[in-house]
């Protein structure tokens, strides 16, 4: 009977180190790298087994029963090492000698070291097995109290005799039963932690995903206010849109209809004078249909260019030849400033390169009240992966209301200005910026603005030099 009462109170001691070691494990060691944690658990597996001979029942003075192979059969149901269970074995086999070396605490050594070679074939066993896991663990609890029977009775001190007949009839029965209680609860208590590592996994995934769809959120919201912005800036477009469209064909119609109702009475001066009218305001509805058209091209990927050799000299003379009279009547200078080492040519676009300066140059003359419009033409070499090009470089500068940094990058997005009222105050579409940037990405170039609110603006039209005249230009929007 006083076998079984300190079985119990083995139990008790077990599982109270359990709970200890979980607390442990909770608060200390999960933090850890994982063979930290395979140590630390081999070492309280150990201890555990140490705690069990420390409160087993004192037979004599050298011998001593308790359940210190249950920690090895929580090995075998719980590694995926079979020489950590060894380890183990070994270790619990070991503790033994801290009571004194006697035949007893050998015996005991050598007992535990074969049980733990034997739990880590059981423990091969159990992972190739297709048996339930409450099968195997039944099995492998009553294998080793009988193996740990049988050794006792072989290499122990006591006889073999009064051993099968007085003390295993009681410890091996109690030793199965308890063997089997600790186990499943310490199942249960597993499939517990299980369930809380789940739970804290699952909330960590949570607050990922909260997070995630926060910042979704905000990508959302972000291009919700993108569009609202584009619908606003396109409503105001197709408002200056209609603006600019009407007040030429206004003119035509007004001035055709002078010219019609009153012909018989009108002198030939006032005659050409207000067929000069029509033709003007017809070449500005012209260039207005021609932006939305170019545009429109250009998003579809539609828009074709012609390369052929191009004068230099004649590109900067037209350019300036036209916008000179303009220039005058608004009492701006117009200047032209070639720098050294020009080349003769250029193999691009000439309709497309005069499209894009005569955007520029009008651009510079509408908003500059005083001053001057400066058109300067020079060559640089960029070097780029490693490979030195040469570039054309068309700056053109003023002296006008210049453009606050933080619309550098709006002006040229299609029907964006640098103030929603601007047309109307400044008359023009919106289109010319955003039609010359995609026309110098066509062209194999770029376009770059320099310009500060109140200190003027200056546009930089690059054009490659180096480009091969069998070369194929395509263009995606």
């Amino acid at each position: 009977m006083q076998f079984s009462k300190m079985f119990v109170l083995n139990m008790g001691m077990l599982i109270t180190i359990a709970y200890l070691a979980s607390v442990f494990y909770k608060y200390v060691v999960i933090r850890t790298s994982s063979r930290v944690k395979q140590i630390s658990s081999v070492l309280v597996l150990i201890f555990a087994g140490w705690i069990s001979t420390v409160f087993g029942f004192q037979l004599t003075d050298e011998v001593v029963f308790d359940l210190r192979y249950v920690p090895l059969i929580v090995a075998v149901l719980t590694y995926r090492q079979p020489y950590s269970i060894i380890i183990v074995g070994i270790g619990i086999g070991l503790s033994r000698l801290t009571f004194g070396i006697t035949d007893a605490t050998l015996a005991a050594v050598l007992n535990m070291s074969v049980l733990g070679v034997i739990c880590a074939g059981l423990n091969i066993w159990m992972r190739r097995s297709n048996y339930r896991l409450i099968i195997k663990g039944i099995l492998v609890t009553v294998i080793v109290n009988v193996v740990n029977s049988v050794n006792i009775a072989i290499v122990g001190v006591i006889p073999a005799t009064y051993f099968f007949s007085h003390i295993m009839p009681y410890t091996l029965p109690t030793g199965i039963v308890l063997s089997l209680i600790f186990a499943f609860i310490l199942r249960d208590f597993q499939n517990e932690q299980n369930r809380i590592l789940l739970i804290q996994s699952t909330n960590r995934l949570l607050s990922v995903q909260k997070e995630e769809l926060q910042k979704a959120q905000i990508v959302l919201e972000d291009r919700a206010k993108q569009l609202m912005i584009a619908s606003q800036y396109k409503s105001e477009f197709l408002a200056n849109m209609s603006h600019e469209l009407r007040t030429p064909l206004n003119s035509v119609i007004n001035f055709a209809q002078m010219i019609s109702e009153n012909a018989d009475t009108m002198d030939q001066e006032d005659i050409v004078r207000f067929a000069n009218m029509i033709d003007h305001s017809g070449q500005e509805l012209l260039r207005l249909i021609n932006d939305i058209l170019d545009l429109s091209k250009v998003e579809a990927g539609r828009l074709d260019i012609v390369l052929e050799d191009i004068s230099v000299a004649q590109l900067t003379e037209d350019a300036m030849s036209h916008f000179q009279l303009v220039a005058e009547k608004k009492g701006i200078q117009l200047v032209l400033d070639k720098k050294q080492g020009l080349p003769e040519t250029l193999w691009s676009d000439p309709q497309r390169v005069q499209q894009i300066l005569r955007n520029l140059m009008s651009n510079a003359i509408k908003f500059t009240h005083r001053g001057k419009v400066t058109l300067t033409v020079s060559t640089k070499q960029i070097k780029n992966a490693g490979i030195q090009n040469r570039w054309l470089i068309f700056s053109v500068q003023d002296t006008g209301i210049g453009i606050s940094e933080d619309k550098h990058h709006s002006i040229f997005e299609a029907f964006q200005q640098v103030d929603g009222s601007i047309s109307r105050k400044f008359g023009g579409t919106g289109l010319g910026l955003s039609i010359s940037r995609d026309l110098a990405r066509l062209l194999g170039g770029s376009i770059e603005l320099e310009s500060t609110e109140g200190k003027g603006s200056t546009f930089h039209l690059y054009l490659p030099l180096d480009r091969e005249k069998n070369e194929l230009t395509t263009f995606e929007p």
